[in-house]
Order: structure tokens, then C-alpha cells, then sequence
């Protein structure tokens, strides 16, 4: 016949084992999406997110065509979406991103559709070194200082004929056709195809 201090031992290893088991999987939820936002800091040269300021948005759009019916839009580790998004508000009907991180690509994705640009965006979950920039005209990125001039070398090897806006850091070694605001806010447009008649450096 079981007491009821068996009972309560009982009792007490059933919570127990509920307690750790809940805990064991929230822990394993958060190790997984956290997982998406450290692994790209292993990688030899990393796109850090950091979100665009509204300074920084209305920049790039400075430079981008009010009615873009047969422009093609890349954003080049595009985070959270919101350039994509801010583009394709403003007439770009083509407007893609390509992003490392999943759950920043899915977010970008409801993003757009709550905005009422979904059709017109697209989102890649995609390494940008192996994401092919041929067939977009313009080109945004807001990169880190070491990764600019191998970023360079991508744009003038694949893009050759393609417009590229450079937010935070400009390209090294093209001459931007303009530049506009200062610091962090400074943004530099370049045309490739007129640097490329120009710099006879080899890549």
C-alpha cells in the first residue's frame, strides 16, 4: 500500500521531470534563433545587422528613380527588409534583398506583405559572395570597412554596367559620382559603368 510520502515523491519527480523538460526546450529555442544571429560572426568577413536610420533610408532613396517600372533593386545583406520595403514604396517594382539570416528573411517577408509590397520584393536567404548581382541595376549596401574592397572587385566582375549606392563606407578605389549628408548618414552613388571605362587595375 503506498503512504503518502511515496505519494508526494512521486508527485514531486513528476514535476520535476515536466520542470526540466520545459526548461530543456526553451533553451533549445532560444540556442536555435540565436544560433542564425552568431554563426554569420565565424565567417572571414561578416555583414553585421544593423538597421538603417530614416536619415539613411531617405538618402538612398535620394538616388533611386521615383517610377521604377523596369528597374531591378538589390539590397545587399538586407536585414530586416525595411530598404527593400522603402524602395518598392516608391515605385521600384522589383526590389530584392539577400539576406544569411532566416528569421531576418522571414520577417522581411511579413514585413512587406503587411506593407502591401509584398509582389513587388523578393527576400533570398543566400550568402552574398555567392549570390550572383548580374541582372539588377542598382545595387545597395551597407557594409563594414574590411569587406569593401573585396565587395569591389564582386561589383565590377558582375555588375559591370549597374548603379551602386554605398551607405556608411564608400567603395575604395571608384570615384562616386556624387555623395550626399555626412558620418554615418553619408551615402555615396557610383556608375559603374562609367568607373569601368576609367580604372584599368586588375582585379
Amino acid at each position: 500500500m503506498a503512504t503518502q510520502t511515496d505519494t508526494t515523491k512521486k508527485s514531486m519527480s513528476s514535476g520535476a521531470k515536466a520542470l526540466i523538460a520545459t526548461t530543456g526546450g526553451i533553451g533549445l529555442g532560444i540556442s536555435i534563433i540565436c544560433a542564425a544571429f552568431v554563426a554569420p560572426a565565424f565567417r572571414r568577413i561578416c555583414l553585421p545587422y544593423v538597421p538603417a536610420t530614416a536619415e539613411q533610408i531617405k538618402n538612398v532613396l535620394h538616388f533611386l528613380p521615383r517610377n521604377g517600372n523596369q528597374v531591378r533593386l538589390l539590397d545587399i545583406g538586407s536585414g530586416d527588409g525595411r530598404i527593400v520595403i522603402a524602395t518598392a514604396q516608391q515605385g521600384i517594382k522589383c526590389s530584392h534583398g539577400v539576406e544569411l539570416n532566416p528569421w531576418l528573411v522571414w520577417y522581411s517577408r511579413f514585413a512587406a506583405l503587411k506593407c502591401g509590397v509584398y509582389p513587388n520584393t523578393r527576400f533570398f536567404c543566400k550568402d552574398l559572395w555567392r549570390f550572383n548581382l548580374k541582372p539588377y541595376d542598382y545595387l545597395v549596401i551597407f557594409g563594414v570597412e574590411q569587406m569593401m574592397d573585396q565587395l569591389e572587385n564582386k561589383l565590377i566582375l558582375e555588375a559591370p554596367h549597374s548603379k551602386v549606392i554605398a551607405c556608411r563606407f564608400p567603395l575604395p578605389n571608384l570615384k562616386p559620382v556624387k555623395s550626399i549628408d555626412a558620418g554615418v548618414n553619408t551615402v555615396w552613388f557610383y556608375n559603374l559603368s562609367e568607373n569601368n571605362t576609367s580604372s584599368s587595375r586588375q582585379i
